[in-house]
């Protein structure tokens, strides 16, 4: 590539453009990414590289240091390094120089411009290291929804082991974005936002859970002062691992700013011997004029790739917050015959199926039908359900045992742990090492003759604990790596072999969401936490990277087993309407009226579930925290539906007009309340709420309508639909 040194690629997609910078035949420079350049010719190129060059600083390097895709300590880069590795303490500061660049697999050569633009395209960029006997192939996409990621291979070339310790992918952001948004969160409460302003130094999140976790970053966004739902520049990244991983923000004192991702590996965890490589998790990168824009473009990612969900999410029923161990089958039973009555459309038994499983002390590990609850096995109990016209799933946690068990009798040396003795145990229970490959084969085979013998559709594939002392084989080395790879192919190999299958990631409610586990499941389960009031915000949050249709939402009984609140049937319902919907309820404590208003509420989700399930995200920025709006917009501005929310009791005595978020300014539209469910008193209707009303949408997005005034932890649906037969007239706020 030295014959290129001042090569440029410019891909620009969906208002985002990505500018790389080869000068010097060094690993690609990110001299820009953000909104959209238009195409760039040479001088402009040389512009933009030339305005980017910051005065030598004092007792900084003499030369300008270049910042790269990974950043190299010996080019003078003092902050984090892209690779932190050695040879038992040599060849620890590579620098690599570039051999050759593809675009969508088109190698680069000597009659290429100077400077290439093209659109959305993939760029794969090999490089070597002559001194540390290293080499390096790293590619940065850009996809057509106009989302970047990036990943990079390194393989050793010497003799000599090279112990990898970290490997971390950077994009560069302005100063201008100044506030720090990432998530936290515990079990019933994932992802609750934090936000900070952003100071020199390194806002680092690790997760070193062994699973991505329940207080994950998610996503680390940096973005302008005040950046919200509907604008201000927001620049994020995401790990896509459901292991060890890093997500961080560095602002070095030079005035340069990057965030950076990768997998935290942990002690001695990657040695590569002479031809052996490490390939790093996906790195992905989010920019939008607002956190919506940036989340509608994650999920028009998603929704492109081959292996999403192509046909419409079966309406679930899980039993387990309706029986819990106690598996009986007549009551099974008559729980289906219940779901199937009200148009569910999925059946899925949960913990409890299996081995010694009575409670979650014993059983985990013997993934064999349980002779003494089933004594026919489980062929009757799927009979009747898929007789009822339902899917059947089953719950499984294949990457874990109890001591308890028949297996872990049997292969004690199965479970890992890092000394002479087993690891703190939690939910009473420790991890199997799958990377051990009989271990490995011994489940996966388990999992074979279950889904063999029987006509299960469905995995719901928890995983309850996170890993302490995770030690691998017979040397007890680290071994997460390994076992996040494992339970990769695990899935993938499943995958394979029943076509159609799908699988649901849980991990203790929502704590393995990350787009490693999602590139190989159908959906994820947001939390264990079925409370609508706390799920409003918890769907809301998960929602700026995983698109509604992946994402498990459940009509909960009236009495939260989670927090003991109490809630009605519309509130549980409106809440649960825009994702995946399923019920986990016992349904045979309701009365005939609460089974007639839940088939209404499922009948008005099928009736919407298109909608839902492809529209455009959106939601309200609007200083009452006590109040919240979100909706999904069909794609082509037609048809939308929006959620209006009390969720504590406001100070003010109404919330005056509501803006309704991303319809089409020169379209006029039909407002209307969805009557589903408890309403509001009269007294507390505005004047247009038995009418409907009619508007533009410019009108709707910048004026708004009055609302109705709720009680606390309740809400009402709008239905938003293009009016034909010209311009609005009326409007009756």
């Amino acid at each position: 590539m030295t014959d290129f040194p001042d090569l440029g690629v410019i891909l620009r997609s969906s208002g985002v453009a990505v500018v790389l910078d080869f000068s010097g035949g060094r690993l690609p420079v990110i001299a820009h990414w953000g909104a959209d350049l238009g195409d760039v010719g040479a001088d402009e190129y040389t512009s933009l590289l030339a305005t980017a060059v910051a005065p030598i600083g004092a007792s900084e390097a003499d030369v300008p240091v270049p910042v790269s895709v990974l950043p190299e300590h010996t080019r003078g880069w003092l902050g984090h390094p892209g690779i932190s590795g050695s040879r038992a303490g040599t060849a620890w500061s590579p620098s690599f120089t570039v051999t050759s660049v593809a675009i969508n697999e088109r190698q680069i050569g000597e009659d290429d411009a100077r400077v290439i633009n093209s659109g959305a395209a993939v760029v794969v960029v090999a490089a070597t290291d002559a001194v540390t006997q290293l080499g390096l192939e790293v590619t940065i996409e850009l996809d057509p929804a106009g989302v970047v990621r990036m990943r990079a291979e390194m393989e050793n070339l010497a003799e000599e082991p090279y112990q990898l310790d970290e490997m971390l992918l950077c994009l560069p952001t302005p100063l201008q974005a100044d506030e720090v948004l990432d998530f936290a969160g515990r079990w019933g409460r994932e992802r609750a936002p934090q936000r900070h302003r952003m100071t020199v130094g390194t806002h680092r999140r690790e997760g070193r859970r062994g699973r991505t976790g329940l207080d994950a970053a998610t996503i680390l966004s940096a973005g302008t002062p005040g950046f919200g739902f509907a604008g201000g520049e927001v620049w994020g990244i995401h790990t896509a691992w459901s292991g060890n991983h890093v997500h961080q923000l560095e602002r070095a004192l030079s005035g340069r700013q990057l965030l950076g991702g990768g997998e935290l590996l942990l002690p001695g965890e990657l040695r590569l011997a002479q031809g052996e490589t490490y390939r790093s998790p996906w790195v992905y990168g989010f920019y939008g004029d607002g956190l919506d824009a940036a989340a509608q473009r994650t999920h028009r990612m998603l929704r492109a790739r081959p292996q999403h969900p192509s046909t419409v999410r079966p309406i679930t029923l899980n039993v387990w917050e309706a029986v819990y161990f106690d598996h009986d089958f007549d009551t099974l039973v008559e729980l289906a015959d219940l779901a199937a009555g009200v148009g569910i459309e999925r059946f899925v038994l949960d913990d409890g199926w299996f081995g010694g499983r009575r409670n979650d002390r014993a059983g985990l590990g013997d993934w064999t039908v349980s002779p003494d609850v089933w004594p026919h096995g489980l062929g009757p109990l799927i009979d009747h359900v898929r007789g009822l016209d339902m899917e059947f799933g089953l719950w499984v946690e294949p990457e874990m045992i109890n001591v308890d068990s028949d297996l872990a009798r049997q292969h004690p040396e199965w479970i890992m742990s890092a000394r002479d003795r087993l690891p703190v145990e939690a939910r009473n229970q420790q991890v199997l090492d799958l990377g051990n490959p009989d271990c490995y084969a011994h489940i996966r085979d388990a999992l074979v003759a279950l889904l063999d013998e029987y006509d299960i559709a469905y995995l719901k594939w928890d995983h309850n604990r996170d890993l302490v002392d995770a030690g691998s084989g017979a040397a007890q080395r680290p071994g997460v790596h390994g076992q996040t790879l494992a339970f990769y192919r695990l899935v993938d190999e499943l995958k394979a072999k029943y076509p159609g299958l799908e699988i649901e990631s849980c991990s203790s409610g929502g704590g393995r969401v990350d787009l490693g586990a999602l590139d190989r499941t159908d959906r994820i389960w947001v939390s264990d936490n079925n409370d609508p009031l706390d799920r409003q915000e918890i769907n809301r949050w998960t929602s700026q990277l995983v698109p509604p249709e992946l994402m498990g939402m459940h009509i909960a009984s009236e009495s939260s087993h989670t927090t003991g609140r109490t809630h009605a049937l519309s509130f549980r319902a409106t809440t649960a309407l825009f994702g995946h919907l399923g019920v986990e309820w016992d349904l045979r404590t309701s009365t005939a009226a609460e089974l007639a208003e839940l088939g209404a509420w499922i009948g008005l989700h099928r009736e919407l579930r298109e909608l839902l399930h492809g529209g455009d995200l959106v939601r309200l920025d609007h200083p009452d925290d006590s109040i919240s709006l979100h909706g999904v917009v069909a794609t082509d501005r037609s048809d939308a539906v929006y959620a209006f929310v009390a969720h504590t009791r406001s100070p003010l005595a109404n919330a005056g007009r509501v803006r309704l978020p991303g319809l089409d300014p020169q379209r006029s539209y039909t407002v209307e309340p969805v009557r589903v469910g408890v309403q509001p008193e009269d007294s507390d209707l505005p004047a247009w709420w038995s009418t409907g009303a009619t508007a533009t949408g410019a009108l709707l997005g910048s004026v708004g309508v009055v609302m109705p005034t709720l009680w606390p932890e309740h809400s009402v649906l709008l239905r938003v639909v293009e009016r034909e037969g010209g311009p609005a007239r009326d409007i009756r706020p």
